[in-house]
């Protein structure tokens, strides 16, 4: 299996954290997202990844420079969808491509994902569930009929997760910024079929805004769903690094993580996400935020 990790987005929603760090490094239970993408990928069975960078691009790359199987491809100017895959394509075997926005949480099983492509005849496979927020493409007899539809046909959401045919990627111009969703939409117009592989059962959260980044740490801290990444969660549900001194007066609430941090007295966290290396002056009381080094308070 081989695989890309899009990760060269500038994360505007999420300023100013995303001023800090790449969207992609920003840590779920303290440990970014972009290394627990990575190790999914590896137990799938990839043995080939391209990561592509260009926002923080020097973040990327360090991240990623010991693992083993895993390239850096990096971007003076964005790319888009489709201009990035089509640049890393002589990385790439005459085997399909596992592509996944690195901006997403999951437990979709890949393997089966990509097994999947390989068996249906398709050219080109999306991994799409019901999720009524993003519910805009049109599908029928599992193959897209159209993106964005307005019709009363059956509407799912497009994970951000789908393997593609090197004759596909051939198909995206060289140079130049490029949307692969424009290419899928003309594809379909000209008769392709583009399969849809129902992923419903799996857990799916994205990062986009703060309040999804929250929600997801929620939920995961929470125990709503079982924890995927084998961490032990305390009966507080508060993951607080070994690193990490909380003084006696520091009162937390609801749920959290806090990283390696240096935390003041007399604060009350409640619902909060703490980065390394951010520093939280006595006194303070916060909620629902992430505390982030270089961010006001």
């Amino acid at each position: 299996m081989q695989a890309m990790l899009l990760a060269a987005g500038f994360g505007t929603r999420l300023r100013p954290y995303t001023l800090v760090h790449p969207k992609p490094l920003f840590p779920i239970l303290n440990r970014p997202l972009l290394l627990i993408l990575l190790d999914m990928l590896k137990q799938a069975g990839c043995t080939r990844i391209v990561v592509n960078g260009h926002h923080l691009a020097t973040q990327i790359e360090q991240t990623i420079a010991d693992r083993k199987g895993v390239s850096y491809q990096y971007e003076p100017i964005i790319l888009g969808t489709g201009g990035s895959l089509r640049q890393a394509l002589p990385n790439f075997t005459n085997e399909p491509v596992l592509i996944i926005n690195s901006d997403v949480f999951h437990t979709i099983d890949l393997a089966a994902l990509y097994h999947h492509h390989i068996h249906s005849g398709n050219r080109i496979t999306m991994a799409m569930h019901d999720y009524p927020r993003f519910n805009t493409v049109g599908v029928n007899n599992n193959h897209v009929q159209a993106f964005h539809s307005t019709t009363q046909q059956e509407c799912l959401a497009f994970t951000g997760i789908h393997v593609v045919d090197p004759s596909i990627i051939n198909m995206i111009p060289s140079q130049g910024f490029f949307h692969i969703i424009d290419l899928y939409e003309k594809l379909i117009q000209q008769g392709e079929k583009i399969g849809c592989k129902r992923v419903d059962q799996s857990f799916w959260q994205d990062i986009g805004t703060l309040d999804d980044y929250l929600e997801l740490h929620a939920t995961l801290l929470s125990g709503r769903i079982k924890n995927p990444l084998q961490v032990s969660i305390p009966n507080d549900q508060w993951l607080i690094n070994s690193a990490t001194h909380v003084q006696d007066s520091v009162q937390l609430t609801g749920w959290g993580c806090i990283g390696k941090a240096d935390i003041g007295h007399d604060i009350h966290l409640h619902n909060c996400v703490v980065w390394d290396d951010a520093q939280i002056p006595d006194g303070l009381r916060l909620e629902n935020t992430i505390i982030s080094p270089g961010v006001e308070l």
